[in-house]
């Protein structure tokens, strides 16, 4: 164990990649199955409303999120709705694109 990996106490603090992306991909999964079947469900009312909530939510969250970045178990958290909000989006947009 190095210097690096040991915090003040001693104690061994490295970080735990294996779980957390584990946690990070669940967290991406539901992340981006809830934007896009929301998405979907609002879509059949207007397009744009689906355009304008998804802006709304993500632009309320980020805040949030980005000050938990810091903390080391909500990290992954972060990590996790980032990739999925992404995911979530580039779905839409294919679904979008192959039913236009």
């Amino acid at each position: 164990m190095t210097d690096d990996e040991t915090g003040p106490s001693g104690t061994d603090e490295s970080t735990p990649w294996g779980t957390g992306l584990t946690v990070a991909a669940f967290v991406a999964a539901v992340t981006a199955a809830a934007i896009v079947v929301l998405s979907l469900g609002v879509a059949r009312v207007h397009p744009l409303l689906a355009v304008a909530l998804n802006i709304i939510a993500v632009g309320g969250l980020a805040p949030t999120l980005w000050g938990w970045r810091a903390v080391a178990v909500l990290r992954w958290f972060v990590l996790g709705g980032g990739v999925g909000v992404a995911a979530g989006w580039l779905a839409l947009l294919a679904i979008a694109a192959s039913s236009g």
